[in-house]
């Protein structure tokens, strides 16, 4: 029996190590591949041959003598292969050509890019680290990084990147590689190795593993000195050598050797593991099999530039079995001493000749067979393409880690129960965290320099959000807490509901001694600006969390913990091409925008483009006034004019009919007592909305309250100062009598009907609703509007009477008044009506931003669901979206506006779909939603001032130009 399992054991190793010997290195056209190489090698010098193993270091960042000496290698030492360390990528390409064009035969160009060229190279782009990737399910994004990492090196003439690490990390105080590995379980750095590499080579660009045989249970530097690894070799073979293993196993192309003192492998303790035979040679090369290209560490670290002297160094590293030497020192010594130990039989030309072929054989695989200088033209802008942030997202995106949730804080849900405060700690910039924590609620940030004044100060709060941020300059800087911040960490959690968010290393989580107090806990690995804006959309439900915690906290949280979060379906942001749109196509809104300034059609706009509930584009442009003093910010309110329609009354509305308080069919007389008897009597609700009722358009009631001869208001009716007969504030210190809101329900009451039938858009429709809902809730428009609708969608710089809750200096003024009101109309309703019923109308008065117009709009969009909320069915959205009276050519819905049906209307571009809905304001305003495209468009301008005579912007039909763009931007889709 034992002879047996002897027998099947051996027979097993065979065919592991069988599996093994595939030489990664083999090119598809293997016959040309081996012409090439000994057609080459036949012809090469013995300086040449010694050449090729050198892997000098070279900069891009120097001056010209680094430039010479460069030149000087190449040509009088012939070495094979550069490593570019700093700092520009057309400098590099300049030199790489330069350099190429010095050699005989073509060098292997390497680079360090583990999270891609940005580790070396400024102007080029920075992926996440490997600890934060580590964090991630699918490994197929782990492919996806490899793939355009690839691109990028392959772009810029880079042959080999020395990544990945497949370090198992099993020690936090690791100095060195830390948020450079996956992290600490075997087998998640293993798969997410074998999956970079496989994008990577996919490039035919080689990647490398490193630091063999395992750096990640060290506790000091290489750089500055030989690091122990103390373990038994079974330790080894069951953890640090299984990423190895796989990667192998894989068909990486190289092994880059560490420096470390391994006493189970290697007894001569003082001996680094990349000059040791018996590691190089005996475990790599035989008993693991690997026979793809092998390169030692950077040969200027301490850890082997301590051994002896830097010729001996070179010389042990090859006869131990390495095939190139990364950045060597003192390489004319070094051929000297090569030449004498190929004389004295130290080294042998078989020995050289065997480096030397695998050399070869690497550059034919890369393609160096067919050698051609690198293009510079548009090199950045290749290095630098929307496909990089497309996968960077996706990459955040499903790292994010939640690891506690008590009682579901997390998403944040109903918002209109919710006082939330932020407050800091760490030194890293926070700002793109709170600016996009912005885009879903009011947050105040607290801070104080007393910790007591501090808790005082969030004692209103019921929610606080804490945010730890590091420096992301790199994965070595220090990410633990100081002993303020934890204790500031410790009361602010015994005394608040808070969520605590981790932007470093998750290591820093192992300082906190207990985490009872802290109902939420998000790990967001880095401290980037895309980590915060994706983190604070996962808080507010607009993404979900999705990460595994890639190493254990102590007896917290065990590795690959991490709980996923719901979707509450708010909207998110993102970048056009994610959701099928191509950002160079609706940068053409940009030149749209400035036509607007240029000409004078408004001083100022704000114009933002939602798909597939993300907002992809969202520019403010111009200026408040034409005098050019407050530049159009994101997070200004214009006023809507007639968005407030959709936007305010109309919800009010299907809320009522989707309770069956009245039907469609419920007749006005039966709504509102007064109107029985009345011309407007028997006028159904349908018929109102669907403007069919003969209703006139509007009224002047302002008119009739101006002094017949100067035209300015009458002193019958307004008063400058408030008092309890005047108390309607039309305007700053212009107060009009308070019976006259009685007034204008009795003109509306009485007014004519139009002789014609047929559709005509009006005004009174909302005059009359605005009666109706406030007698039935008792309660004014503003009051019904927030509580219904904004507050909980978040919606909060949405509101009628905007002086009263937001600084003037956020609102845009619209018209300097000469017929009314005789000022500047600055935070108070341009339209007459809307402001003589004090600033709260159902046709006008309600002031926003684009943010929110699209929140609501994607509420409707989404079939009445919003941030965890149904507001409305599907049936009510479909009934209020639909045209009642189409057949005879009226496109209304009820109360939305729809496209046009006739050649003459202009509602639309005529582009979109007959399923859309939106509406259009006085003031130059417009926002629209296609349920089959999914986009949502808003466009907000002050296109009245200076007067609103000023038609620049209607007759231009702009607006809907800027739509036909939106529309042309859809890649490869067909609507």
């Amino acid at each position: 029996m034992f002879k047996r399992i002897l027998f099947i054991v051996v027979v097993c190793n065979a065919l592991y190590l069988n599996a093994q010997i595939k030489d990664p290195l083999i090119a598809k056209d293997t016959l040309a591949q081996q012409k090439w190489v000994d057609t080459m090698l036949s012809s090469m010098t013995l300086d040449e041959k010694i050449g090729q193993l050198f892997m000098v270091a070279a900069y891009s960042n120097k001056d010209k003598n680094h430039e010479k000496f460069i030149a000087n290698l190449i040509e009088k030492y012939h070495i094979g292969s550069l490593i570019f360390f700093q700092d520009d990528p057309i400098k590099q390409a300049e030199l790489t050509n330069k350099y190429q064009a010095l050699s005989k035969i073509p060098l292997l160009i390497g680079i360090d890019g583990e999270w891609g060229l940005n580790m070396r190279l400024k102007d080029t782009y920075r992926f996440p680290w490997n600890m934060t990737l580590g964090a991630i399910n699918e490994n197929s994004l782990i492919t996806a990084f490899g793939v355009q990492v690839g691109k990028h090196c392959k772009r810029l003439g880079i042959h080999m990147n020395f990544a990945p690490v497949v370090d198992v990390n099993t020690n936090p105080e690791n100095p060195i590689i830390g948020n450079r590995s996956f992290g600490e379980n075997y087998l998640n750095v293993a798969n997410k190795s074998v999956a970079f590499t496989k994008g990577l080579q996919s490039e035919h660009v080689l990647a490398s593993a490193k630091h063999f045989p395992g750096h990640g249970d060290t506790a000091t530097d290489s750089h500055h000195t030989l690091p122990t690894v103390d373990f038994a070799k079974e330790r080894l073979d069951s953890i640090e050598l299984v990423p190895y293993k796989k990667t192998f196993e894989a068909g990486i192309a190289g092994v880059m050797v560490a420096h470390l003192s391994i006493p189970s492998l290697e007894p001569t303790t003082s001996l680094p593991s990349s000059l040791s035979k018996n590691i190089v040679t005996g475990l790599l090369k035989n008993e693991l099999g690997f026979q793809g290209l092998i390169i030692t560490d950077a040969l200027n670290m301490k850890a082997s530039a301590n051994f002896a002297s830097s010729e001996e160094i070179n010389l042990a590293a090859i006869l131990a079995g390495n095939d190139v030497l990364d950045v060597p020192l003192n390489i004319p010594e070094t051929v000297i001493r090569f030449k004498e130990a190929l004389q004295t039989g130290e080294l042998t030309e078989e020995r050289l000749d065997y480096s030397v072929r695998k050399i070869l054989k690497t550059k034919y695989w890369a393609g160096l067979n067919s050698y051609k200088p690198i293009e510079t033209q548009n090199l950045l802008a290749d290095l630098n393409s929307f496909e990089n942030e497309l996968l960077h997202r996706k990459l955040i995106e499903h790292s994010i880690t939640l690891l506690k949730n008590k009682e579901a804080i997390l998403p944040i849900k109903e918002l209109d129960k919710k006082k939330i405060a932020y407050v800091k700690l760490g030194d890293g910039e926070n700002d793109s965290f709170i600016s996009m924590l912005r885009n879903y609620d009011n947050i105040d940030v607290i801070s104080s320099d007393n910790l007591d004044e501090l808790i005082s100060k969030l004692k209103s709060y019921n929610l606080v959000i804490i945010g730890y941020h590091k420096s992301n300059t790199n994965p070595w800087k220090n990410y633990k807490f100081n002993n303020k911040e934890l204790v500031w960490l410790y009361e602010i959690a015994r005394t608040n509901k808070v969520v605590l968010n981790i932007f470093a290393s998750p290591y820093s989580l192992l300082q906190i001694k207990t985490f009872e107090n802290i109902e939420g806990l998000v790990v967001s690995y880095q401290n980037s600006e895309l980590s915060q804006e994706i983190s604070a959309q996962i808080i507010f439900g607009a993404l979900e969390a999705k990460g595994k915690l890639p190493v254990s906290v102590n007896n917290a949280f065990a590795e690959g913990e991490g709980l996923k979060s719901t979707s509450l379906k708010r909207l998110a942001y993102s970048i056009p091409e994610e959701v099928g749109l191509s950002s160079k196509k609706l940068n053409k809104i940009d030149s749209m925008a400035n036509i607007v300034i240029k000409d004078q059609m408004a001083p100022g706009l704000q114009v933002l483009v939602a798909r597939k509930g993300k907002v992809v584009y969202r520019k403010s442009f111009g200026y408040h006034t034409n005098e050019k003093k407050e530049k159009v910010k994101n997070y200004d309110i214009y006023d809507v004019a007639s968005l407030t329609k959709i936007l305010a009354t109309l919800p009010l509305i299907m809320e009522l009919e989707e309770q069956h308080v009245f039907q469609l069919e419920t007749k006005l007389g039966e709504l509102l007592p007064s109107l029985k008897k009345s011309n407007k009597d028997t006028l159904t609700v349908k018929e109102i909305l669907s403007h069919t009722a003969r209703l006139k358009a509007w009224i002047p009631f302002y008119n009739k309250t101006l002094d017949s001869i100067t035209k300015k208001p009458s002193e019958e009716y307004y008063q400058k100062k408030m008092s309890s007969r005047y108390n309607i504030k039309v305007a700053d210190k212009l107060y009009l009598r308070n019976d006259y809101k009685d007034s204008i329900n009795f003109i509306v009451k009485t007014a004519e009907q139009r002789e014609r039938n047929g559709y005509k858009y009006s005004d009174l429709t909302f005059f009359i609703f605005k009666q109706y809902i406030e007698d039935y809730y008792k309660k004014d428009l503003n009051a019904l509007t927030q509580n219904h609708f904004y507050k909980p969608l978040g919606a909060n710089r949405t509101t009628y009477l905007p002086l009263s809750t937001l600084p003037k200096s956020s609102i845009v003024p619209t018209e300097i008044d000469d017929y009314y009101r005789y000022q500047l109309v600055h935070g108070y309703v341009h339209d007459m009506g809307a402001a003589m019923q004090n600033g709260i109308g159902g046709h006008a008065g309600l002031f926003s931003n684009a943010n929110d117009v699209a929140k609501i709009m994607q509420m409707y969009l989404q079939k009445g669901y919003y941030g965890g909320k149904r507001y409305f069915l599907p049936s009510t959205m479909d009934k209020f979206n639909h045209r009642y009276f189409e057949k005879q050519e009226v496109r209304r819905g009820l109360g939305f506006d729809k496209p046009q049906i006739k050649e003459n209307e202009k509602a639309t571009c005529g582009c979109v779909s007959d399923k859309s809905f939106g509406h259009s304001g006085f003031t130059g305003t417009y926002t629209w939603a296609d349920p089959e495209t999914e986009i949502v468009y808003v466009f907000l301008s002050n296109r009245v001032y200076p007067t609103m005579e000023n038609k620049k912007l209607i007759k231009s039909n702009i607006r809907t130009e800027i739509q036909q763009y939106i529309q042309e931007a859809i890649i490869n889709e067909q609507y």
